[in-house]
């Protein structure tokens, strides 16, 4: 090295004293690069030979201290997978009632909040026309039943014609069905509950006039409420009639446990999915159409079982492991995972209760490493 820097003042030396002008300032320069390149290399080879040094005695530093670690005991305990999906309270028995004939509404009977029955008459429309028809037609009828009663006893006694009888017989039984119709038009011109239920709504109006079709009052079934939910196909094997399931009423801040009431076995062919049904009790906060979140429970272990955390469980391409902690060393344990829920595994093979999972420090530490619990 001594030798070298000789050679470079001597070699300085001639070319200034060899070189004048402009042409001597340029050759010095060039001299000048030259000798600071060389000396860079000589510097950048030193620094690459230490970084292997270090690299080399570094491993052999850190099995000389052991690496601080936190460890939990692994125990077993149930283990259970929820399948989430959010449904819905629906009503069986909600009714949007409408007049089967147009006229206009002269009374109504009910008012929301009202219990009614089943048959019970809510509202009424306008019938003068029909009632003034229906008296003539009575008048119509009671005289042709008596023309028919005295034809039948005329006909028993083999007086009059057969024509006479089968013509007052027709008659009355023409004006029968005539009385018929026009009652049956006054049923329809009635507002009349199908079902027993609590009036929900009432959109009509005395003298308002209605139409078929119309809503004109709602009556819901309260005490048969049920949650309803769709669940995708994949699901299909996994969800059954008799499945416990949570569910939780976010506008009430309210939950409830239950049993699937009713899993439907045919997948809807436009949105591949299928529907589950859960009866409420009859409860007056439940509403229809409010939200319910469902918690379906889809697997329970038949006994305790290994579970460790997610975040824990180390992955290569053709395994999974955790590292435990024994006599002071990371052991590395390759595990088989069996079901996965909530950021929780259950392992099927590979530790055992007892084992000493490695929670803080995981990340740092390779198998094989010295390891001490932190303090």
């Amino acid at each position: 090295m001594k030798n070298f820097f000789i050679i470079s003042i001597i070699t300085t030396s001639i070319l200034i004293t060899s070189c004048g002008g402009k042409g001597g300032t340029l050759d010095l320069k060039k001299a000048e690069l030259a000798s600071l390149k060389s000396k860079a290399k000589e510097i950048n080879d030193k620094i690459a030979t230490l970084e292997k040094e270090i690299a080399k005695l570094e491993p052999a530093k850190k099995a000389l201290a052991p690496t601080e670690i936190v460890t939990t005991e692994i125990e077993a305990v149930n283990f259970k997978t929820y399948i989430d999906v959010q449904g819905h309270v629906d009503a069986e028995e909600n009714v949007s009632i409408s007049t089967q004939m147009p006229g206009m509404i002269t009374r109504i009977n009910v008012k929301p909040g009202d219990e009614v029955r089943k048959g019970q008459i809510l509202a009424e429309t306008d019938i003068n026309a029909l009632q003034q028809q229906i008296s003539d037609l009575e008048t119509n009828l009671s005289l042709a039943k008596q023309a028919y009663q005295k034809q039948e006893n005329l006909w028993k006694q083999n007086i009059g014609t057969e024509m006479q009888y089968l013509q007052a017989k027709t008659s009355k039984e023409s004006l029968e069905k005539k009385m018929s119709a026009m009652q049956e038009q006054v049923r329809m011109s009635k507002i009349i509950s199908p079902i027993n239920g609590t009036v929900d709504a009432v959109n009509i109006k005395l003298a308002q006039m209605v139409s078929p079709g119309m809503p004109a009052i709602s009556v819901v079934n309260f005490s048969n409420l049920t949650v309803k939910a769709d669940l995708a196909e994949s699901y299909a094997s996994r969800v059954k009639t008799g499945n416990n399931v949570t569910i939780f009423f976010p506008d009430i801040n309210d939950s409830m446990t239950a049993k699937i009431h009713y899993a439907s076995r045919a997948i809807d062919p436009l949105k591949r999915t299928f529907y589950v049904e859960i009866k409420l009790p009859n409860n007056s906060k439940f509403h229809p159409n409010m939200v319910a979140k469902l918690k379906i429970n889809d697997y329970s272990s038949s006994k305790p079982v290994i579970t460790v955390p997610i975040k824990f469980i180390q992955k290569t391409e053709n395994q999974s492991f955790v590292l435990v902690e024994e006599n002071g060393v990371a052991v590395k344990k390759e595990i088989t995972i069996a079901k996965e829920y909530n950021g929780m595994a259950e392992i099927s093979n590979g530790l055992n209760a007892g084992d000493k999972l490695i929670i803080e420090g995981y990340d740092m530490i390779n198998p094989g490493d010295k390891v001490i619990l932190k303090k």
